[in-house]
C-alpha cells in the first residue's frame, strides 16, 4: 500500500513521544534507561494566535522559524528564518503567509508555520540519518557529514540492513558498521540514539525517517508512515492524534521530491481524497494543468498509467490537465460525485479555441458493472451540458467487461441527446488506441486489434475437420485430461495414498483444490462456472487442497495467512485484501520463501490457469472467460501488477496468440510475495509454456532481474515486455499513481529506463510478431478449437440487466425507503417533521394511506393516550409480559445500510442528528458514535450510522444529560430494556400497517419460493453413509 508523509511537526510530536519509551533490543542493551517523554517546544503556526496563548519559551529564546508543509530544500529556496526573536520571527511569518510562492517550478500558498528554539552548534557534530525500508529488510544510512550540504548520500552514506527477519545487529556492529568516522566518545550515546530510533521506526510502521542533521539538539525530520499504521495499535493506551498530509509516496523521500503536498490542491482535489477515504472503492485525483485541454477519467489503476503514457508520447504532456483513476466497483451515486468533479474543473474559465478532449477509458473489468458506473458519469454529463457545449467538448469512450455493451451504448445515446461528439469503443480496440483519436493524429477506426488469421493463432475452429489423434490435436489440450471417475465417494473416503505430486513451476493444473478463506460467494461461484467451462470434473473425487484464497481484510489477513503458512499442504495463497501494512507483507513473504510457499499479492485480483484453476475474479465474468478463450490453455505466459491490465493482456493474447497458458497479476504494492523474475523462471521450465509476457512499471527495480536472467541464459524463451508510467518525468508535481508501488526513487526504477532496456514499440504488434515466428518454426503447433459449454447467467447479475423479472411474494403499498428518503403513503420523512403531523398523522398515512384531518389525527393520538394501559388484570396481558421477559433480546446492528452511505446520507439519520445536536445539552454518546462511523464507513461506504443506532445513542445522550436522571438511574433505564421498548412502539404501527395493507390487497400469506430453497443430499447409496462402529 500507498505511504504518507506527515508533516515535520507531527514527525517531532511522535518521536519526542516514542523515543524515550523505546524498548531495548534482544541483541543490544541500552546504557540510558526508558525516560519519560520531555515536553515539547515546538509551535505550529496555522491560524491567528494571540501572544497570551503562547509557550513562554516564545518570548525568552531565539527562534527558528520556517513553512511546516513538506517542502525539501527550504534554506536554499530563502525560507528559513534563524535566530530570531518572536516579533522577529511574527514579522517573517506574515510577510509570507498567504501568498503563491514557486518553489523548484511549483506554485503554493505558505499557510502552515513550525516555530522552535534556535540552537547553535559547532558544524562538526551534525549527522545524517535514515531509515528506509526495502524488500529485504530496513536499510539504516549513517554519515558524520551531516547538514545542508550534505552531497550525494549514497556515495558517501555507510549501511546497515536489518533482515525482515532479523534483530538491529549489536553495539559492536553498529560502531564497526556505521559509526566508524565518529569521535568514540559519541559513539555509545548514538547507538543509543539509533536503537531507540528504529524502534519507533518499527513501531510505528514507518517506511522511511530522515534525519538531517542530527545533533545533540532537536533536528528537523521528514518521515513517512504506511496509513495503515493505525493499525495494529503501537501499544495499549498510547494513542496519539495527528493530522497526516494527503500526499501518498511509497516509501524512499530523496532529493528529488516533488512537491504535491506544497502545490495547491483546491476544494475539488480535497473533495475527492474525503470521498476516497469513506469509501472501499478507489478514487484519485491530481490537477496537473487545470488550463489544459486534454482530460481523463479512467478506471483502473494500471490503465490510468497507460492513457497517460499514451498521450504524453504524442506530445500532449503539456496539454494533460489531470491524472486520477476509479476502481474497486464504485457505485452510481460515487462515480457520479467524481464525474461531477471532473467535469466541473474542465468547464471553468473561458473557452479553448482548439476544444477540449475527455477520455473516458479503461481495461476490461473483472466484477464492476460498466453500465452502473457509466450511469453515474452519464448523470454527471446531463448536469454540465451547457458547459460541455460551450466548452466545445469531445468525448471518447473505451471499456470492457461486465455489461459493457450496455454502457457504451448508453454512452452513444447520451451524445445524441446532450449534441456533444461522443465516440464509444470496446475490448475489440487496443486499451490506448483512443489517445491518437482523441488528440487528432489519426482518424477514428472500428477496431484496435484483430484476431489473427486461422492457423497464426493456433487453433482451428471447432467447426473445421481436424484429425482428433493426431499429435498437433492433442499437445494443446493434454493438461485438460481428467482422470477417470473411481469407485470410492469423495465426501466420506479420502484418496489412499499421497497424491502425484506436482513439478515447483506449475502450482496449479487440472487437480488444483483450493480453500477460500472470507465469505465470498459471487467469487466462489465464478470460481465453481469456470471449472464447468473448462471440463473439469471430479470436484468432490479430491478432498485434498494445496491452494489458499483469502479474502480476509487487511486487519486480519496478517494472522490468517501465518495460521495458514502453519499447515504444511499449502503450497500457494492468494492475498486479495488491499491495504496491507508493508510490514507485515515483508513479513509474510520472507516466511512463505523459508517455507516454499507461493504468495501471489497483497493487493491483487489473483492468477488463472486457463483449463485449469481460477483464483476469484480473475477474467471477470463468464462472458468475458468465453471472450478471450480462458476455458482452454493457450501457449503464452504473463505476469503483471495490475488486476485489470491482466485482464487486457488475456483478451490481446486472445486477438493475437492462441491464448493465454498462464496469468497472474503480483499485485500493485510495494512488496507483493512472489516478483517478476519468480514467475518467469516457472515459466521457462515448464516446456507447455512457449512465449512470455511481462506487464511492468514505474517503482522498484523487479523488471532488471528479469533482464539479467535473460542476459545470463536463465530465460531462454521468447520474452515481450511493456513498462508503464513513461508519463512520470513530465509531472512537475508528485504524483501516486493507482499502485502503491508506482514510484520511482531513482533514474532506474522509471518506465523511461525500463522501456530503454525492454519495451517494444507496439505491444500487440509485437506479441502477433513474435507468435507468428513461433508458429512457423514449429514451437506452437495448431490445435483444434472446442466450444465452450453454455454457463446459466446469474439470476442476480440478470435483474441488474434487466433480462429477467420474478413476481413479487410481498406487495406494500404504504412506505418506500429505496429513494432519496423514507415515504410514508407518498409524503417524504422529511416533510413529516416540517409539517408537524404527528404520530395520528403517521397512523394516518401508514393504516389508511392519505392524510386525515387535524382532528382525526388528535382523536388517533387520543386514542394511544387513553388505551396506553389497563393495568396487568387485562386478559392476555400478564401473559405477554411473561413471554417478552422470558425472551432472548434481539441485537439490532447500529451500523450498516442497504444502500445508504456518507455521500446519500439517510434522512431519517440527519433528523434524528440534527435536532439531537440543536437541543440536547450534551451529545458524546452521539459524536463517539459518528467516530466510529468514520473508521468503519472507510471500509466499506454502506458501514455507517444507522437509524436504529443514531436512535439508540441519542437516547443515551437525552438519559445521561438531560439533568432528569442519575448517572445510576440513566444506566438502570437502559438495562432493563427502555430502548427496546421504544423500537417496538415505534414498530408496531408499521407491523400493523403492513397487516391492513396485506388484507386490503387481499394478498395471500407469504411463502417462500421453491426456488430459494437448495437441498444437497449426496449420492444417498449405503457406501455414501458413515457408518460408527462399536468399539
Amino acid at each position: 500500500m500507498s505511504a504518507k508523509a506527515i508533516r515535520e511537526y507531527d514527525a517531532k510530536l511522535l518521536v519526542a513521544h516514542f523515543l524515550g519509551r523505546a524498548p531495548s533490543s534482544a541483541r543490544l542493551a541500552l546504557l540510558v534507561p526508558s525516560s519519560r517523554r520531555q515536553k515539547s517546544r515546538w509551535l505550529r503556526i496555522k491560524d491567528h494566535h494571540t501572544d497570551s496563548s503562547l509557550p513562554s519559551w516564545v518570548f525568552s529564546e531565539k527562534l527558528v522559524v520556517k513553512p511546516d508543509q513538506l517542502i525539501k530544500r527550504r534554506g536554499k529556496a530563502g525560507l528559513l528564518g534563524l535566530n530570531k526573536t518572536w516579533p522577529e520571527a511574527k514579522a517573517w511569518i506574515q510577510e509570507r503567509a498567504g501568498k503563491p510562492v514557486n518553489v523548484e517550478g511549483v506554485m503554493g500558498t505558505l499557510n502552515t508555520f513550525i516555530v522552535e528554539p534556535f540552537a547553535p552548534h559547532p558544524s562538526d557534530t551534525e549527522y545524517y540519518v535514515c531509515i528506509n525500508s526495502v524488500r529485504e529488510g530496513d536499510m539504516i544510512l549513517f554519515t558524520h557529514e551531516g547538514g545542508v550540504d550534505i552531497g550525494d548520500v549514497d556515495a558517501k552514506a555507510a549501511k546497515i540492513t536489518v533482515p525482515v527477519d532479523g534483530d538491529l545487529p549489536d553495539r559492536a556492529q553498529l560502531k564497526a558498521g556505521l559509526l566508524a568516522a565518529v569521535p568514540s566518545h559519541r559513539q555509545d550515546a548514538l547507538v543509543d540514539f539509533l536503537a531507540r530510533l528504529y524502534s519507533t521506526y518499527v513501531d510505528l510502521h514507518y517506511t522511511y525517517l530522515e534525519i538531517n542533521p542530527s545533533s545533540a539538539w532537536r533536528p528537523p525530520m521528514g518521515p513517512r508512515r504506511s496509513p495503515s499504521s493505525t493499525w495494529p495499535p503501537t501499544r495499549p493506551n498510547s494513542r496519539l492524534s495527528l493530522r497526516r498530509q494527503v500526499g501518498h509516496r511509497p516509501g524512499n523521500l530523496r532529493s528529488d521530491q516533488r512537491l504535491q503536498t506544497f502545490a495547491d490542491r483546491g476544494p475539488p482535489m480535497a473533495y475527492i481524497q474525503k470521498l476516497d477515504a469513506s469509501t472501499g472503492a478507489s478514487l484519485k485525483l491530481t490537477v496537473l494543468n487545470a488550463q489544459g485541454r486534454v482530460w481523463t477519467m479512467v478506471a483502473g489503476g494500471g490503465a490510468s498509467v497507460v492513457y497517460s503514457d499514451a498521450i504524453a508520447a504524442h506530445g500532449f504532456a503539456h496539454e494533460l490537465a489531470n491524472y486520477g483513476e476509479y476502481s474497486g466497483a464504485p457505485t452510481k451515486g460515487q462515480t457520479f460525485e467524481y464525474a461531477k468533479t471532473i467535469l466541473d474543473l474542465m468547464t471553468r474559465g473561458e473557452p479553448h479555441p482548439e476544444g477540449k478532449v475527455l477520455i473516458i477509458g479503461g481495461g476490461i473489468a473483472n466484477f464492476t458493472n460498466v453500465a452502473a458506473t457509466f450511469g453515474g458519469i452519464i448523470d454527471a454529463l446531463k448536469t454540465y451540458k451547457e458547459g460541455l457545449q460551450r466548452h466545445k467538448v469531445k468525448i471518447f469512450v473505451r471499456r470492457g467487461g461486465p455489461n459493457y455493451q450496455e454502457g457504451l451504448k448508453k454512452m452513444r445515446l447520451i451524445g445524441e441527446t446532450l449534441g456533444i461528439e461522443i465516440q464509444v469503443f470496446g475490448p475489440d480496440t487496443h486499451i490506448s488506441s483512443i489517445v491518437p483519436m482523441a488528440l487528432g493524429i489519426s482518424k477514428p477506426m472500428s477496431n484496435g486489434i484483430h484476431s489473427a488469421p486461422n492457423g497464426v493463432n493456433g487453433h482451428s475452429k471447432a467447426s473445421e475437420p481436424t484429425s482428433a489423434t493426431s499429435p498437433a490435436a492433442t499437445e494443446s489440450f493434454a493438461a485438460t485430461v481428467v482422470p477417470e471417475s473411481r469407485e470410492e465417494h469423495g465426501v466420506v473416503s479420502f484418496a489412499q495414498g499421497a497424491p502425484a505430486e506436482r513439478p515447483w513451476f506449475r502450482p496449479f493444473d487440472e487437480t488444483t483444490r483450493g480453500l477460500v478463506y472470507g465469505l465470498q460467494p459471487r467469487a466462489i461461484q465464478g470460481m465453481l462456472d469456470f471449472d464447468f467451462a473448462c471440463g473439469a470434473r471430479g470436484g468432490q473425487k479430491h478432498p485434498e487442497a494445496d491452494t489458499l484464497v483469502n479474502f480476509s481484510s487487511s486487519r486480519s489477513v496478517y494472522q490468517s495467512t501465518l495460521d495458514a503458512l502453519e499447515i504444511p499442504q499449502i503450497k500457494s495463497i492468494a492475498l486479495i485484501a488491499e491495504g496491507v501494512p508493508e510490514r507485515h507483507a515483508r513479513e509474510i513473504l520472507h516466511l512463505a520463501q523459508k517455507k516454499k510457499v507461493i504468495i501471489i499479492g497483497p493487493a491483487t485480483v489473483g492468477g488463472i490457469k486457463p483449463g485449469c484453476f481460477r483464483i476469484g475474479n480473475t477474467g471477470g465474468m463468464m462472458d468475458n472467460i468465453i471472450a478471450s478463450k480462458l476455458y482452454r490453455p493457450g501457449s503464452v505466459a504473463y505476469v503483471s501488477k495490475s488486476g485489470g491490465m491482466s485482464n487486457e493482456l488475456n483478451n490481446i493474447l486472445s486477438l493475437t496468440t492462441n491464448g493465454t497458458y498462464e496469468g497472474i497479476a503480483i499485485g500493485g504494492d510495494r512488496y507483493p510475495g512472489t516478483t517478476f523474475i519468480d514467475h518467469m523462471l516457472r515459466y521457462e521450465a515448464d516446456p507447455n509454456c512457449k512465449m512470455l509476457v511481462l506487464l511492468g512499471e514505474v517503482g522498484g527495480v523487479e523488471e532488471y532481474r528479469v533482464i539479467e536472467a535473460v542476459k545470463s541464459g536463465q530465460i531462454k524463451k521468447p520474452i515481450v515486455a511493456w513498462a508503464i508510467g513513461t508519463c512520470a518525468k513530465m509531472f512537475t508535481t508528485e504524483v501516486q499513481f493507482g499502485h502503491a508501488g508506482s514510484m520511482a526513487n531513482s533514474d532506474l526504477e522509471t518506465a523511461d529506463a525500463k522501456t530503454r532496456r525492454c519495451a517494444p514499440p507496439d505491444l500487440p504488434a509485437a506479441l502477433k510478431k513474435v507468435y507468428t515466428g513461433l508458429v512457423k518454426d514449429g514451437t506452437i503447433k495448431p490445435s483444434a478449437e472446442r466450444d465452450p459449454p453454455n454457463i446459466p447467467v446469474d439470476y442476480k447479475w440478470a435483474q441488474e440487466l434487466g433480462m429477467v423479472r420474478k413476481p413479487a411474494a410481498f406487495i406494500s403499498t404504504i412506505s418506500d425507503e429505496r429513494g432519496a428518503e423514507l415515504l410514508y403513503a407518498g409524503m417524504p420523512i422529511t416533510d413529516v417533521f416540517k409539517e408537524e403531523i404527528g404520530v395520528g398523522g403517521v397512523i394516518s398515512l401508514l393504516w389508511f394511506k392519505r392524510r386525515l384531518p387535524p382532528y382525526a389525527c388528535k382523536f388517533l393520538e387520543m386514542c394511544l393516550q387513553l388505551t396506553a394501559d389497563h393495568g396487568p388484570a387485562v386478559s392476555g396481558a400478564m401473559t405477554t409480559v411473561i413471554t417478552t421477559r422470558a425472551g432472548k433480546d434481539l441485537l439490532i446492528p447500529g451500523i450498516g445500510h442497504k444502500i445508504k452511505s456518507k455521500a446519500n446520507p439517510d434522512m431519517r439519520v440527519e433528523l434524528v442528528k440534527d435536532f439531537a445536536k440543536k437541543n440536547f445539552p450534551s451529545v458524546e454518546m452521539l459524536d463517539y458514535a459518528l467516530a466510529v462511523e468514520d473508521v468503519t464507513s472507510s471500509k466499506k461506504d454502506t458501514l455507517i450510522l444507522n437509524v436504529d443506532g443514531c436512535i439508540a445513542v441519542c437516547f443515551c445522550d437525552l438519559l445521561r444529560n438531560s439533568g432528569a436522571f442519575s448517572r445510576e438511574e440513566a444506566d438502570e433505564y437502559m438495562q432493563i430494556g427502555t430502548l427496546n421498548a421504544l423500537f417496538v412502539l415505534g414498530r408496531s404501527i408499521g407491523f400493523i400497517g403492513h397487516h391492513i395493507d396485506q388484507k386490503r390487497l387481499k394478498q395471500g400469506l407469504y411463502r417462500a419460493e421453491q426456488s430459494d430453497i437448495f437441498i444437497e443430499m449426496g449420492n444417498t447409496g449405503i457406501s455414501d453413509r458413515v457408518v460408527v462402529r462399536p468399539s
